[in-house]
C-alpha cells in the first residue's frame, strides 16, 4: 500500500555557517572522497532517493540506469548548491526540501535509498532509518556511507566524549561516534556487504576518520 507524503513545513535544518563551511570543504576533499562516492552509487538503478543531499556532489557520479534521483536537504543554502549540481547531472535529479525523519515522498517508491554522511547528523537515527524503511521497496537496496565507532577505547572515548559537548553544536549536529550498523539491524535492514575505511587513509587518526561503507536492504515478504 502506498501512503500519503509527509508534509514538511518551512527549513527543518538551518545552520548557515556550517553550510558554507561544509561547502568549502567537501569541494577540498573531492580528490580523495570521489572513489567512494563513485563506489556508493555503483550499479544503481531505478528510482533512487539520495536523504541528505548536502550540496549535491554525489550527483555526478550516478549510473545512467538510475531513471530518476530524488534529494532531500533539509539545509537551505546546501539545497541550492544541490540544485544547482542537478543542473549538471547526467541523469534527472529533483532535490527537495524536508527532513530525514519525516520523508516528503511516498512509501514503497524507490528502488534504493543513499545515505552520505547524514545518520551522524539526524536528530532521531531510529526515526530516520524508519522512513528509509517505509520508502524503499521490499528487496530494496540501502547504500551508506557514514561515520563509524572507532575500534580502540581511547579514540571511542574521544568521540563520545565530544559527541557529549561541543561537537554537534560546531558542525551542524554531527556526531562523530554513531553505531550506523547497529541501527541499521535494529531498524530491521539486511546487512550485504560492507567495510570499514578510514577518511583520509593516510595522515593522523582523527574521531572522525572512522567510516563504514556498504549495502543494506529492506527484506522482502517470504513466500
Amino acid at each position: 500500500m502506498v501512503g500519503r507524503p509527509r508534509k514538511v513545513v518551512g527549513d527543518a535544518v538551518h545552520h548557515p555557517v556550517f553550510a558554507r563551511y561544509y561547502a568549502r570543504f567537501s569541494e577540498r576533499a573531492e580528490p580523495f572522497m570521489a572513489p567512494v562516492r563513485r563506489e556508493l552509487v555503483r550499479g544503481l538503478s531505478g528510482r533512487v532517493l539520495e536523504v541528505g543531499a548536502g550540496n549535491g556532489l554525489n550527483f555526478r557520479y550516478y549510473p545512467g540506469a538510475v531513471s530518476e534521483v530524488v534529494a532531500i536537504e533539509p539545509e537551505r543554502g546546501l539545497r541550492q548548491a544541490a540544485v544547482e549540481a542537478a543542473q549538471r547531472a547526467e541523469v534527472p535529479v529533483d532535490v527537495a526540501p524536508g527532513a530525514a525523519e519525516a520523508l516528503p515522498v511516498k512509501s514503497e517508491a524507490f528502488d534504493a535509498v543513499v545515505l552520505c554522511i547524514v545518520l551522524c547528523s539526524v536528530r532521531d537515527v531510529a526515526r530516520a532509518l524508519g522512513e528509509v524503511r517505509r520508502v524503499v521497496r521490499p528487496g530494496g537496496e540501502v547504500r551508506f556511507f557514514e561515520h563509524g565507532r572507532a575500534p580502540g577505547r581511547g579514540m571511542r572515548s574521544v568521540q563520545t566524549g565530544l559527541d557529549r559537548t561541543v561537537w554537534p553544536l560546531l558542525f551542524g549536529g554531527c556526531h562523530t561516534g554513531r553505531d550506523t550498523l547497529g541501527a541499521l539491524n535494529t531498524a530491521g535492514f539486511e546487512l550485504d556487504e560492507y567495510r570499514d575505511l578510514l577518511m583520509p587513509e593516510r595522515g593522523p587518526r582523527l574521531p572522525t576518520s572512522y567510516c563504514v561503507l556498504g549495502t543494506a536492504r529492506r527484506p522482502a515478504p517470504r513466500d
